[in-house]
């Protein structure tokens, strides 16, 4: 995950072409889709409000920032998934004035269960939220180790002490953390597990997400602009969409195209996804939608991973202009092994290629993974929390059938030693290191990202900036998701 000096940087509105607000038109979104339930108050509290976290202070992703740094000046250099050095040593409790002394080589171990001192009547939620991070990642610790023994007995505790339905950001986040790693202990005592998904609750959870938090707009809005100014005044273009869900935020991209001064284009698209019932589901509604603007639309589903099809699947048809769109998540393995993506996108030679990536290691040793995202979504669950009660029916949605999966997957089912491949870090350095050259975000892609921030008040701490021809989308000062575009260096 990416830290930077995050500075709200405000666009000109005269840079955005007079059309441009059409993208903002969400009611044409609803023809597309059932509508999702939305407090009537979509922001029903500032977060001056928040009694159980002082936000300028206590903020879950400050006290894991704090402690991580401790856990990393401290762990030793060897640790690793498959590292059994320590596989059979039980790992210390400590207060959290005195972390982790269990990884020091002289320290003597010994359980002392009544170190962390947990008083179930005790109204400071400062010190049992601080105490509850730090015991999961003690845990973390056990089970980096192999020492699962050690790493079930605290989970048994963390579990009876923190609920995903308090008020608290803190116990919110570590009941879902426990819970991704109890399924990882389990997973190594009796084997790799791959989990069902239920692609429906999914795409119902991603869509209230993008109703609201300024996040999957921003990833939708500066793509979308990226794409036009590549394919503009073209009259075929051809956009595959690498994990296309429900395709949310094709319908703006639609509008703007239909109402071109030069006419609208033919457009073709390839959806890719998982179920084949729910891309012909997709594809009907944009279809629709494209119909009654007037534009030639034709969609092409391919219920295969992007990484593990064949270039003839796509069907790229002499003289269009071809995009290529991707939203990364960590919900699922959308694309397949990267090496196989990153060969095909060589071999299609696309004009534009959006990516919008998280900020948070998916690969790696899991002690690697777990400080990383643990850090990510302690920032997602403030922000959540900034501006919406703890019994709200919408963010309940969000961690529950969203985030807590993308833990899950994250914790208990990735990683090289149980996938067999390893995963890029930073699909932007891939990129950049093959065939292909950075664009610049545009100045009307940053009045896009503007307007997206202007929507929320400043108080939430939602951030923007421009580094390095991205633009960053975060919470206070910590970047949660890059958008940056690349061409193929043959099709320029």
């Amino acid at each position: 995950m990416m830290k930077v000096g995050f500075e709200v940087l405000h666009a000109n509105p005269n840079m955005i072409r007079p059309h441009m607000h059409e993208t903002w038109d969400y009611p044409n979104i609803a023809d597309l889709q059932a509508p999702i339930p939305t407090p009537s108050n979509q922001y029903p509290k500032p977060p001056t409000e928040n009694h159980y976290l002082n936000l300028g202070q206590n903020e879950v992703c400050d006290w894991v920032e704090n402690i991580s740094k401790h856990l990393v000046e401290d762990i030793p250099e060897t640790t690793s998934d498959n590292n059994n050095l320590l596989s059979n040593t039980p790992i210390t409790r400590a207060s959290h004035d005195n972390l982790f002394p269990s990884l020091s080589p002289n320290f003597n171990p010994h359980i002392q269960s009544n170190t962390l001192d947990f008083d179930h009547n005790n109204d400071n939620v400062y010190d049992h939220g601080l105490n509850l991070i730090t015991l999961l990642m003690e845990c973390a610790v056990a089970i980096s180790v192999d020492n699962l023994g050690e790493a079930h007995r605290m989970l048994l505790e963390i579990t009876q002490l923190a609920s995903p339905y308090k008020p608290s950001c803190a116990e919110r986040v570590v009941a879902y953390f426990a819970k991704a790693m109890t399924s990882r202990v389990m997973n190594s005592w009796l084997g790799v597990c791959s989990p069902l998904i239920d692609q429906r609750n999914i795409h119902s959870s991603f869509q209230v997400f993008n109703n609201i938090s300024p996040f999957i707009k921003f990833a939708h809005f500066t793509s979308n602009q990226a794409i036009l100014e590549a394919v503009n005044r073209t009259n075929s273009i051809h956009i595959i969409d690498l994990d296309i869900m429900q395709g949310l935020q094709w319908p703006p991209f639609f509008h703007i195209l239909a109402t071109r001064m030069e006419g609208p284009p033919e457009v073709r698209m390839t959806g890719m996804g998982t179920s084949m019932e729910l891309l012909v589901e997709t594809g009907k509604q944009l279809s629709n939608f494209a119909r009654r603007l007037g534009l030639s639309f034709k969609f092409n589903p391919v219920a295969t991973k992007f990484g593990e099809i064949d270039v003839s699947m796509v069907q790229v048809r002499h003289g269009e202009t071809l995009a290529v769109h991707w939203l990364q998540h960590s919900l699922y393995d959308a694309t397949g092994p990267d090496w196989k993506t990153l060969r095909l996108l060589e071999e299609l030679e696309p004009k534009i290629i959006t990516l919008v990536e998280q900020d948070v290691n998916h690969g790696g040793p899991f002690l690697d993974r777990f400080v990383g995202s643990l850090h990510y979504y302690s920032t997602l669950f403030d922000s959540l929390g900034a501006y919406l009660h703890s019994d709200d029916s919408s963010r309940h949605s969000v961690e529950h059938g969203l985030l807590s999966k993308e833990i899950n997957n994250i914790l208990a089912i990735g990683g090289p030693a149980r996938s067999g491949e390893d995963k890029f870090r930073q699909w932007r350095s891939e990129l950049a290191r093959h065939c292909f050259v950075q664009v610049p975000m545009s100045a009307n892609s940053m009045a896009q990202a503007q307007l997206i921030l202007n929507m929320f008040s400043p108080a939430h701490g939602y951030s923007l900036a421009q580094v390095d021809g991205t633009l960053r989308f975060g919470w206070k000062d910590t970047s949660l998701y890059t958008a940056s575009a690349w061409t193929s260096s043959t099709s320029r």
